[in-house]
C-alpha cells in the first residue's frame, strides 16, 4: 500500500496529539501579514499628492506676491517713521493717563503750566517752577505773577529732557525739585511731538523750540543767570550742563536697535532705503554743536551708563577743553550706584555739585 507523498513534514495523516485540549505545543502565529490597501475616497494617491504640491506652490507665489507688492514699498514708506520713532519715542507717554496742565499732581505746587508757540501751527508745553522759598506765595497766582519772577535775580535753570516720556517723568520731576530747592527758577518744556505739545520731533524742529523757550526766558529775566541743563538728547549761554550727552560723531548707532540691520552695507540698500542724517531727522553731533559755544560747560554722567558709554562723555570733554580753552568739568559716577542713563537726580551730592553756578 502506498502512502501519499510527505510535503514539509506534512504526512497528510490526522495526528492524534493535535487534538483539542491534548498536547503541549501551541500553534504559532503567523509571520506574514497581508495589508490591505484601501484606495483613496476622492482618486489615486498620487494624484492627490501632485495636487497639494500645486497649492503649496500657489501659496508660496501668492505670499512672495504681496512681499514685494505691498510690503516693500510699505516698509520704504514708513520705516523712516518708525526710526524715528525708535530715536525720540516720543508717543510713548510716560507716566500714562496724566493731565499735564496740573503739575501740583505731581508735588509740584509751586508750579505754573503754559503754552508758548514756537512756529506757526507748533505748541509747547511749559513748566516754570519758581525757587522753593516761593512756594506759599506762588499759591493761587497767575501766569503774569510767574512771568515777573524771573527777574527777581535768581539763576534760570532750563532744563531740555531726553527722548521718551514727557516733563511729567519721575528723573525730570526729580531735578526740577532739586533745582527749586536750590533757589534757582526751572523751565522744563516738552518739545514739538512730546507730551502735550503738537507736531513732529526733528533735529532742526527741537532747535528752534528750545530756542523759542530761550528767548523767551532772556526777555523776562534781564540780568538773572540763565543756565540749560541738557539730558541726553542736548548763541551764548551763562552756563550749560549735559547729563548723559548723547553725540552721534562718535557713538554709533545701539547695537541693539531692533533697525540696526537697515544700515548694513549690502549693494543697492541705499537706493531704497536713505540714511535717515540725509534728512536730518535725528543728528545730534553734540561735540560739533559745542564747538561754536563760548560757555562754561559742565558734564554729568554716570560710569554704568548703557544708552551713552561713558567714554563718549570722556572724548567729548576732552575735545571741548582743547578746541575753546574755557571752563569744562567732567563729573562722573560710580557705576556701582546704578544710576544709569537716567538716575542722576537721586545722588545726594548733586545738589552741591550744581552749586557751580554760582561762580558764573
Amino acid at each position: 500500500m502506498s502512502h501519499p507523498p510527505t510535503i514539509a513534514g506534512y504526512s497528510g495523516l490526522p495526528n492524534p496529539r493535535r487534538r483539542r485540549g491534548h498536547g503541549h505545543h501551541k500553534r504559532l502565529p503567523s509571520k506574514t501579514k497581508v495589508a490591505l490597501r484601501h484606495p483613496a475616497k476622492n482618486g489615486s494617491p498620487t494624484i492627490n499628492r501632485k495636487k497639494e504640491r500645486s497649492q503649496g506652490w500657489l501659496k508660496r507665489g501668492l505670499l512672495a506676491l504681496f512681499v514685494i507688492l505691498v510690503v516693500v514699498p510699505f516698509s520704504v514708506k514708513m520705516l523712516p517713521e518708525l526710526i524715528q520713532h525708535f530715536v525720540y519715542t516720543h508717543r510713548i507717554s510716560l507716566p500714562f493717563f496724566v493731565d499735564l496742565s496740573r503739575p501740583a499732581d505731581f508735588s509740584l505746587n509751586h508750579t505754573i503750566n503754559m503754552y508758548l508757540t514756537s512756529e506757526e501751527g507748533i505748541s509747547l508745553g511749559v513748566w516754570h517752577t519758581v525757587p522753593e522759598s516761593r512756594w506759599k506765595e506762588a499759591q493761587g497766582k497767575d501766569l503774569a505773577w510767574y512771568q515777573n519772577t524771573l527777574s527777581d535775580g535768581s539763576p534760570v535753570f532750563i532744563y531740555l529732557h531726553g527722548n521718551t516720556g514727557t516733563r511729567a517723568a519721575p528723573h525730570r520731576v526729580g531735578v526740577a525739585k532739586i533745582l527749586s530747592a536750590l533757589g534757582y527758577h526751572v523751565l522744563v518744556p516738552d518739545y514739538r511731538g512730546f507730551g502735550d505739545s503738537t507736531g513732529e520731533p526733528t533735529e532742526a524742529g527741537l532747535t528752534t523750540d528750545f530756542l523759542c523757550v530761550y528767548n523767551w526766558v532772556k526777555e523776562r529775566s534781564r540780568n538773572s543767570l540763565v543756565v540749560i541743563w541738557g539730558h541726553s538728547l542736548g548763541v551764548v549761554f551763562d552756563g550749560v550742563i549735559l547729563e548723559g550727552a548723547f553725540n552721534t560723531v562718535r557713538q554709533n548707532i545701539p547695537p541693539f536697535n531692533p533697525f540696526a540691520w537697515r544700515y548694513w552695507k549690502f549693494p543697492g540698500l541705499g537706493y531704497l532705503y536713505r540714511a535717515p542724517w540725509e534728512d536730518n531727522k535725528f543728528v545730534f553731533p553734540t561735540e560739533e554743536n559745542l564747538k561754536k559755544m563760548r560757555s562754561p560747560i559742565l558734564f554729568l554722567h554716570s560710569e554704568d551708563d548703557l544708552l551713552v558709554p561713558i567714554e563718549v562723555a570722556q572724548q567729548v570733554s576732552v575735545a571741548q577743553t582743547a578746541a575753546c580753552h574755557l571752563k569744562v568739568k567732567l563729573v562722573t559716577f560710580e557705576g556701582s550706584l546704578g544710576y544709569l542713563h537716567n538716575g542722576l537726580y537721586r545722588d545726594p551730592r548733586l545738589p552741591e555739585i550744581v552749586k557751580f553756578v554760582q561762580s558764573l
